[in-house]
C-alpha cells in the first residue's frame, strides 16, 4: 500500500515583471505536475509570495515562511515542494538554515528542478549551504548586470518607459529588446520645447509661479498634452 504524503507548495516572485510575466502560474504548474507524477503525493496547501525579495527580506519578516513553519509544527504537511530552492530565499547566511529547520521537523524538502535535499550528514549541510551561496552570488551578479545595463541605456539616450516629459517626443531606434518590444529614445519636440523655454523664462525673468503661468497659457490657448487646461501639475516641465 502506497503511503500518502501530504504536500505543501511554495511559490515566490520578487519583481513586478515576474508577476506580469506569469511566473507564479509557471511555478504552480510545474509543482502540481510533479505531484501528479509522484505515487501517494497529495496537494494539501499552496503558499504564495508576490513581490517579495528573497535576497533583501529576512525569513523572519516574511509572513508566508512564518506561516509555513507554524503549519509544519502543527503537522499539516509532510513535504514542502518548490520550483527551485531559491524560492525559499537567497540569503546565504540564513536560507540554508530555513531549509534545515523544516528537515529537522520531519518535513521532506523537494524542488522540481533540484530534487530532494536531505540533511543526514555533514556533506549534506555543505551542499545545502553551497546551493544558497551560489544562488545569492548569482542574484548579486544579475543585479549588477541590470544596473550597469540601465546606466548604459540612459547614457545612450534609450527611453526606458514611463510618461514622456512635456517638451520631448519618442523616436523609434529601429531595434527591439529581448521581449520583442521596439526601443525608443527621447528627442526634442519642436513646438512643445518652445513652450518649455517660455515657462522657464517666465519663472526666471518674470518671477511667475505655477498658477500665474497656467492662467497665461490658458488665455493664450496653448494646447496641453492630455488635460483640458493648464494647471499647477502640468507646468512642471523638464529640460
Amino acid at each position: 500500500m502506497v503511503q500518502i504524503k501530504r504536500v505543501a507548495t511554495l511559490y515566490r516572485v520578487s519583481t513586478k515583471g515576474q508577476l506580469d510575466g506569469n511566473d507564479i502560474p509557471m511555478q504552480q504548474r510545474s509543482c502540481r505536475g510533479m505531484i501528479e507524477k509522484k505515487d501517494g503525493w497529495k496537494l494539501v496547501k499552496e503558499y504564495t509570495e508576490k513581490g517579495v525579495s528573497g535576497f533583501k527580506v529576512s525569513a523572519s519578516n516574511r509572513d508566508v515562511i512564518q506561516q509555513a513553519k507554524e503549519d509544519a509544527e502543527n503537522g499539516l504537511f509532510d513535504v514542502l515542494l518548490v520550483f527551485m530552492f531559491d524560492r525559499l530565499g537567497r540569503k546565504e547566511d540564513e536560507t540554508p538554515f530555513v531549509l534545515e529547520w523544516f528537515v529537522n521537523k520531519g518535513v521532506e524538502m523537494w524542488s522540481v528542478i533540484e530534487g530532494q535535499q536531505k540533511i543526514e550528514a555533514h556533506t549534506d549541510r555543505m551542499i545545502n549551504y553551497l546551493w544558497f551561496w551560489q544562488s545569492s552570488d548569482e542574484s548579486r551578479k544579475i543585479s549588477d548586470r541590470v544596473n550597469e545595463k540601465h546606466m548604459q541605456m540612459a547614457e545612450d539616450g534609450v527611453f526606458r518607459g514611463g510618461g514622456i516629459p512635456y517638451g520631448y517626443k519618442s523616436v523609434d531606434l529601429g531595434n527591439i529588446n529581448k521581449k520583442g518590444k521596439a526601443l525608443h529614445k527621447l528627442d526634442k519636440h519642436e513646438e512643445e520645447s518652445k513652450i518649455v523655454h517660455k515657462i522657464f523664462r517666465l519663472v526666471l525673468e518674470e518671477g511667475y509661479g505655477q498658477l500665474r503661468i497656467s492662467k497665461l497659457l490658458n488665455e493664450e490657448n496653448v494646447p496641453t498634452r492630455k488635460a483640458k487646461q493648464w494647471g499647477g501639475s502640468n507646468c512642471k516641465c523638464h529640460t
